[in-house]
C-alpha cells in the first residue's frame, strides 16, 4: 500500500479530495454504482478506509460533490454558448442545448441516483453546500435567458427542471443495460435505438415554445 500524508492545509485538503473524486469517476465510467464501495476507492488509492474517513465518511458524499461538479460543468457550458446578445433563434439554441446535453451526459446519469439515494445518505451541511452550488448556475440561467429568449425569467426554473428530469431520464433510456437486455430478449421485446442529442433537441425545442407562449415578442 503506497504512504498515506494526511492533509495539512485547505489546499492539500483540496487535493486529496480530487483524488478520491478522480477514482470515484472513473469506476463509475466502468460498473455499477452498487459495486463502488469505500473499500473499491480506498484499494485504488492505496489507502486504508481510514484514511479515507479523513476525508469523507459516505460514498454519497463522493458522488454528492462528483454531482456538484458536473452542474457547474454543465451550465458553465450553457452559459458560454448562449452568451448575452447572441441573437440565436429558439429552434437554435434547442439544439446548442441539446448538444450541450450530450456531453455532459454524467450529469445526468448521476441525478439518476441523487434524489433517491445520493441525497439522503448525506448529512444537512454537505446537502446545503451542494443546493447553494445549484442555485448560483439557476439564478444565472434565470438571469441570462430572458435575455437571448422570449421567456420569463420566473419560467427558468421551471424550464431547467423540467429539461433535466427529462435528461435523466432518456439517460437511463439509453443505458445498456444487460440485464434489461436479457429479460426483453427472453420477452421477444425489440428495444428502440434511441437518439439522445435528437430526442432532448425536440424536447427543449417543445419546452421553449411552451415557455414563449402569451410572451410578447422580441
Amino acid at each position: 500500500m503506497a504512504e498515506f500524508i494526511r492533509a495539512r492545509s485547505a489546499e492539500q485538503k483540496g487535493q486529496r479530495l480530487e483524488q478520491i473524486k478522480g477514482v470515484a469517476r472513473r469506476q463509475f465510467s466502468e460498473r455499477p454504482y452498487h459495486e463502488i464501495t469505500l473499500s473499491t476507492i480506498a484499494d485504488e488509492l492505496g489507502w486504508s478506509r481510514a484514511n479515507l474517513y479523513k476525508y469523507v465518511r459516505t460514498k454519497e458524499e463522493i458522488f454528492l460533490l462528483l454531482s456538484a461538479d458536473e452542474c457547474v460543468s454543465y451550465y458553465q457550458a450553457l452559459l458560454a454558448a448562449l452568451p448575452e446578445g447572441c441573437g440565436l433563434a429558439p429552434e437554435v439554441v434547442a439544439e446548442v442545448w441539446a448538444g450541450i446535453a450530450n456531453a455532459h451526459r454524467d450529469y445526468f446519469r448521476l441525478g439518476d441516483l441523487l434524489f433517491t439515494i445520493v441525497e439522503t445518505n448525506v448529512t444537512v451541511a454537505k446537502l446545503v453546500e451542494y443546493k447553494r452550488c445549484y442555485h448560483q448556475m439557476a439564478d444565472a440561467m434565470a438571469e441570462r435567458l430572458p435575455r437571448i429568449l422570449p421567456i420569463e425569467a420566473g419560467r427558468v426554473n421551471w424550464l431547467l427542471e423540467t429539461v433535466y428530469h427529462h435528461a435523466v431520464g432518456m439517460t437511463g433510456t439509453c443505458a445498456s443495460n444487460p440485464l434489461v437486455a436479457q429479460a426483453l430478449a427472453e420477452l421477444g421485446v425489440e428495444r428502440p435505438a434511441v437518439d439522445f442529442r435528437a430526442e432532448m433537441g425536440e424536447f427543449i425545442g417543445m419546452c421553449l415554445d411552451h415557455c414563449a407562449q402569451g410572451h410578447p415578442a422580441r
